[in-house]
C-alpha cells in the first residue's frame, strides 16, 4: 500500500486560487485529486473557510424561501380542494350511466351523492388534508414556523365546514 503523497506549496497555492474562484471543498478535492479532508486541512491552515457567505449564502436562503413559498401555496391549494370536496358531499349530485343493448344514457339528480361516492370524496379529502399536514410538518421541522398559524386556521375552517355541512 502506498503512503499518501505529501502536501506541497503548490497544493496550498492551488487551493487558495480555486477557493478564490468560489469552488467548494469537494470541487477542489476533485480538481486536485485529493481527499476532502486534505483540502479542509489545507484551507484551515490558510484560514480559509467553506462556509456559505455572501452571494452563495444569499442564493441558498433565497432558494429555501422559494421552496417554503411553493410549499405554502401547495398546502393552501390542497386545503381549498379538500374544502370544495367537502361541499360536494352534501350537494345535489347528477348520477348517470350508459346501459342496455343500445347503450342508452340515463341520468337523475339526487339530493346528495350515493354513499359510495361520498366514501370516495372522503378518501380524497383525507389525502388532500394529509398532504397539507405533511407539508406543514416539514416546514415546522425545518424551522418555518410561520406555517403553524395558517394550518391551525385552515384546520378550524375544515372543522367548521364539516359541522355546518357547507363549504
Amino acid at each position: 500500500m502506498s503512503s499518501p503523497r505529501p502536501v506541497t506549496q503548490a497544493d496550498h497555492d492551488q487551493v487558495r486560487a480555486l477557493h478564490a474562484q468560489g469552488l467548494g471543498r469537494n470541487a477542489i478535492a476533485k480538481e486536485l485529486r485529493r481527499s476532502g479532508k486534505t483540502i479542509s486541512n489545507i484551507a484551515a491552515e490558510m484560514g480559509l473557510s467553506f462556509e456559505r457567505t455572501g452571494a452563495a449564502a444569499a442564493a441558498t436562503e433565497a432558494r429555501k424561501a422559494d421552496g417554503a413559498t411553493r410549499r405554502a401555496q401547495l398546502q393552501l391549494d390542497a386545503l381549498n380542494a379538500a374544502n370544495r370536496l367537502m361541499g360536494q358531499m352534501f350537494q345535489p349530485a347528477l348520477v348517470y350511466n350508459f346501459g342496455g343493448k343500445e347503450n342508452d344514457y340515463n341520468s337523475t339528480t339526487l339530493d346528495e351523492p350515493p354513499f359510495a361516492d361520498k366514501r370516495n370524496i372522503a378518501t380524497a379529502i383525507q389525502a388532500l388534508a394529509g398532504t397539507a399536514l405533511k407539508l406543514a410538518e416539514y416546514d415546522k421541522a425545518t424551522g418555518n414556523e410561520s406555517e403553524k398559524s395558517m394550518l391551525t386556521d385552515l384546520r378550524q375552517a375544515l372543522i367548521d365546514a364539516r359541522k355546518s355541512g357547507t363549504p
